[in-house]
C-alpha cells in the first residue's frame, strides 16, 4: 500500500478516526479516545484537507468567475482609475487564491506513490492557510468595489473594514483562541 492510499479498516475498532494523538501513553482514561497511529493520523489529516479544499475551491471559483465577467459589462468602461485599480487587484488576488487552493491537488498528483504523504499534508496545510488569506482579501476587495458604487462617502471603506475584521475574528482569532485554551486545559493537572 502506498502512503497516499488509505487503509481499508483498522483491525482494532477502539482506535477512533479523529482521536487526538496522546504523547506515547498506551493507557487511556475512561471516556478518552485511543491514540492514533502515525499513518492513521496522516490519512485523517489528508482527508480533512481534501474536504476543506472542496469547500474553499467552490467559493473562490464562483467569485473568480464573477470577477472575470465584470470586465465585459458595459458599465466597466465607466470605472474611474481607482476603481479599475481595485478591480485589477481583486482579480489578481482571486487568481492567486485559486492557485493556492488548487495546488494541493497538483502536488498530490506529482507526489502520489512517493511515500511523502506527511510532507504533502504539511505543504497542503500551508497552501490552504495562504489561500484563505488571499480569499479573504479577494472578498474584501470585491466588497469594496461594489460598495463604492452603492454607498456614499467613506461608509463603503468602513463597512469593508468591519467585514474584514469579522473574517479575521472568525477565521484566525477564534481558532487560535480555541487552540490556546485547549493547550492550557491539557497542561493543567486533573483534580
Amino acid at each position: 500500500m502506498t502512503m497516499t492510499q488509505q487503509p481499508v479498516e483498522p483491525e482494532d475498532k477502539s482506535t477512533a478516526c479523529c482521536a487526538r494523538h496522546h504523547s506515547g501513553s498506551t493507557s487511556t482514561k475512561p471516556g478518552a479516545e485511543a491514540p492514533e497511529a502515525a499513518h492513521e493520523r496522516v490519512n485523517r489529516r489528508w482527508n480533512e484537507i481534501l474536504q476543506e479544499t472542496r469547500v474553499t475551491q467552490t467559493g473562490v471559483q464562483i467569485l473568480f468567475g464573477f470577477l472575470l465577467s465584470v470586465a465585459f459589462t458595459p458599465l466597466f468602461r465607466e470605472l474611474q482609475t481607482l476603481d479599475r485599480a481595485i478591480y485589477v487587484a481583486t482579480v489578481v488576488l482571486g487568481a492567486a487564491a485559486t492557485g493556492s487552493l488548487i495546488a494541493p491537488v497538483s502536488i498530490h498528483r506529482f507526489l502520489s506513490g512517493q511515500r511523502m504523504k506527511d510532507d504533502l499534508v504539511k505543504a497542503a496545510g500551508r497552501l490552504m492557510m495562504c489561500g484563505m488569506v488571499l480569499l479573504a482579501l479577494t472578498i474584501g476587495c470585491t466588497l469594496l468595489l461594489i460598495l463604492r458604487f452603492v454607498v456614499p462617502g467613506v461608509l463603503a471603506e468602513v463597512l469593508v473594514g468591519g467585514v474584514m475584521l469579522w473574517f479575521g475574528l472568525c477565521w484566525y482569532v477564534l481558532p487560535l483562541y480555541l487552540r490556546r485554551r485547549a493547550d492550557r486545559r491539557s497542561r493543567t493537572p486533573d483534580a
